[in-house]
C-alpha cells in the first residue's frame, strides 16, 4: 500500500482570542494568524491557485515558507447538507471544542497519518463560537498531481491493477478502524504515480470494532460508482471495474 511522505509529525499549537478557537501544526505555520482560515486573506496575497465545488468552495492554496519551500494546502468550510443545511447553512451546536467538526477531523487525520495511511496531513482549524452555535474552517494539505475518481473516470479508463490498489488502500484504513462517513467516488485521490488517497474525513472516526459498518462504507461506494454513471457523461466505469477493487480490498 503506498504511504504519504511524513518528514515531520504534526506539533499542535493552541490558539485563542475571545470567541475564537484554533489549533495548528506549528511545524506546517510559523506564524499564525486566525485569518489564515480565511479564503479572503489568501486572495489578497495571490495565493489562491483553484477552486472545487461541493456543498461550498474548497480553495487551493500555494504558499511559500520562510525558507521558500512551496506548500500545497486545501482550505475548507464546513457546511450542512440536506434539509437542515437550507435552514441554518453553516451552523452547529456547540458541545465543546474537542466535539467540534473541525476539531474532530483534524485529529483523525493526525491519527491517520500518524498509522502511515494515504491521507491528508492537518495543519490547522478554526472555530468562531456564537452563542449556542458555532462555525468551522479546517485547512488540511493538498495531494499534489492528484484528481478524484470521477474526474479521471470522466476521461478514460483505469487498469486492473489501479483497481486492485484502490480496494487495497480502503481496506487499509478499515483494518485500522477508520470509519468515512461518506466513502464516494469524489472522496478518492489517484496521482500521477497512481498512488491512491482517501480525503474529506468530515464525521468520520476511529471505531473499536469492525461490525457491520465496512460492508455498509463499502456499499455506499458502490451507489456512488453507479449514480455517477448516469450523471457524468462518457463514465469509464463497469461493473466488472467493482469486482477488482474488492479483489484488493479482499486481498
Amino acid at each position: 500500500m503506498n504511504q504519504p511522505a511524513i518528514v515531520k509529525p504534526c506539533q499542535e499549537k493552541f490558539f485563542q482570542q475571545g470567541n475564537v478557537y484554533c489549533r495548528y501544526d506549528n511545524v506546517e505555520i510559523e506564524a499564525f494568524a486566525p485569518e489564515m482560515l480565511d479564503s479572503e486573506y489568501w486572495q489578497a496575497k495571490n495565493s489562491i491557485v483553484g477552486s472545487a465545488q461541493g456543498r461550498g468552495t474548497t480553495w487551493f492554496i500555494a504558499t511559500k515558507n520562510s525558507a521558500h519551500i512551496m506548500q500545497n494546502w486545501v482550505l475548507r468550510h464546513y457546511y450542512r447538507g440536506g434539509l437542515i443545511g437550507k435552514i441554518i447553512n453553516d451552523q452547529y451546536l456547540y458541545g465543546g471544542l474537542e466535539k467540534t467538526r473541525a476539531a474532530r477531523e483534524f485529529a483523525l487525520l493526525k491519527t491517520m497519518r500518524s498509522k502511515g495511511l494515504p491521507a491528508p496531513k492537518p495543519v490547522a482549524f478554526r472555530v468562531i463560537k456564537h452563542g449556542l452555535f458555532y462555525r468551522a474552517d479546517l485547512l488540511s494539505s493538498r495531494i499534489e498531481n492528484a484528481s478524484d475518481l470521477v474526474g479521471v473516470l470522466s476521461h478514460k479508463k483505469i487498469d486492473h491493477a489501479l483497481w486492485f490498489t484502490i480496494g487495497k488502500v480502503i481496506k487499509a484504513f478499515h483494518q485500522q478502524g477508520i470509519y468515512h462517513h461518506d466513502l464516494n467516488a469524489h472522496n478518492i485521490l489517484v496521482d500521477d504515480k497512481n498512488q491512491v488517497f482517501l480525503i474529506d474525513f468530515d464525521r468520520g472516526e476511529q471505531r473499536k470494532t469492525l461490525e457491520k459498518w465496512p460492508e455498509d462504507n463499502m456499499a455506499r461506494l458502490l451507489r456512488s460508482f453507479r449514480k455517477e454513471c448516469h450523471r457524468v457523461v462518457n463514465f469509464q466505469w463497469q461493473e466488472e471495474n467493482w469486482q477488482a477493487l474488492m479483489k484488493g480490498y479482499q486481498s
